[in-house]
């Protein structure tokens, strides 16, 4: 069920972005199997029960020893119907485990051949570790967030893993796939958390080519600078987003204020810290309830502030499902959404080799093959 219902995916044991782009291919109806080390890796990512890993919700899994010959034959198996690889190791390991591209699309050359990883294929850093933080600050992604005067703030690691990564990653797959079904060969993408990251500043370096945007954090419109386009603590401790930057949704901002409307005549940036501290006195005058109960329906740009705990029991969000409970955990639904295909409600998180039997079968194994491989110690559950 859903739009990539008859996809066929292998999702090679990896952290961040690969389970994130197997997630959103799963939630879409896409057939994934994970394979996962028989034997977990210490000290790899943020340790979380599997119940909460919500990124490996929707798919099975099966451990392998892929450093087995059983184990590695096993996996080319199953590559041998795939549509496509997800992969996020550092260059040359698949290469020196056996399943580099050459071996894999010589098995089967129509394999969209998906590679992840922070600093890409190439380069001097590409052998190098790193997470999120480091590959957005390659780009100066980092350097343009935060305030004046402060240092750069981290944005969560969406920038550089999820959207830079997992996103551009399933991007590449998918128009690789396209390409495939047109009538062309599989191929690798390589997709780069640095080279989405950078992908994502593309409006901002045109802006700072056309000298629209300056160099200092936070003294631009969309960075904190503008008082317009900025967060304001209320009278209850809690936050309102503000952001009309239009002319025409400002003026609804500061009447629905109750400021003047023509506040802000003259050069738009010469009254900016006066501007900030008559906005924040007045948000400070009221709680946010009381603010949303003002600006609600109109075009001003305002929305509250809420938590991870508050965001699933907004009326907005509950009336168009935004969050979904799956196990007895809130979580967001599968996005985005499709009128003639949509997508079924994702299953928890399960065990490993849990469905080891049912997953082969829905890959499309008979089950002389499935029994071939019962109770191989290089391949699922324990004989």
């Amino acid at each position: 069920m859903g739009p990539l219902a008859g996809l066929k995916v292998v999702e090679f044991p990896a952290i961040g972005p690969v389970p994130m782009c197997g997630m959103l291919l799963a939630d879409l109806g896409a057939t994934v199997i994970r394979l996962e080390r028989q034997q977990p890796a210490a000290d790899l990512g943020v340790e979380r029960p599997l119940k909460y890993n919500l990124l490996l919700r929707n798919r099975p899994s099966i451990s392998v020893d892929l450093k087995t010959p059983d184990g590695a034959r096993f996996a080319m198996e199953l590559l041998d119907s795939a549509d496509a690889l997800l992969e996020g190791f550092r260059p040359g390991t698949m290469e020196r485990m056996g399943f580099g591209p050459e071996p894999c699309l010589a098995r089967n050359p129509r394999l969209v051949y998906g590679r992840m990883t922070g600093w890409g294929q190439t380069g001097p850093y590409a052998a190098m570790a790193g997470h999120d933080l480091n590959y957005i600050a390659l780009t100066g992604a980092l350097d343009a967030i935060g305030r004046k005067g402060q240092p750069p703030t981290p944005p969560l690691n969406l920038v550089g893993d999820f959207g830079g990564g997992a996103l551009y990653l399933a991007l590449g797959v998918m128009a690789a796939v396209y390409t495939v079904r047109s009538g062309g060969a599989g191929q690798v993408v390589d997709a780069a958390m640095v080279d989405g990251a950078a992908s994502l500043m593309t409006p901002f370096f045109g802006m700072a080519a056309a000298g629209l945007l300056n160099p200092e954090r936070g003294t631009n419109v969309l960075d904190s600078g503008a008082p317009y386009y900025d967060v304001y603590r209320c009278a209850d401790g809690k936050y309102l987003s503000v952001a009309p930057i239009e002319t025409r949704f400002r003026k609804t901002f500061f009447d629905k204020l109750g400021l003047d409307s023509d506040i802000q005549a003259g050069d738009p940036r010469a009254g900016w810290e006066a501007l900030r501290e008559r906005i924040a006195a007045r948000i400070a005058s009221r709680t946010q309830e009381q603010w949303c109960a003002i600006f609600d329906g109109t075009d001003a740009c305002v929305a509250p502030v809420l938590s991870i705990a508050e965001a699933p029991l907004h009326p907005h969000t509950r009336t168009r499902a935004t969050f979904i409970d799956v196990d007895g955990v809130s979580q967001p639904a599968p996005a985005p959404r499709f009128s003639g295909t949509p997508s079924a409600t994702p299953r928890p998180p399960e065990p490993v080799n849990s469905s080891y039997e049912q997953c082969l079968r829905a890959w499309g194994w008979p089950d002389t093959a499935i029994a071939h491989w019962r109770g191989n110690p290089a391949v699922g559950p324990a004989a």
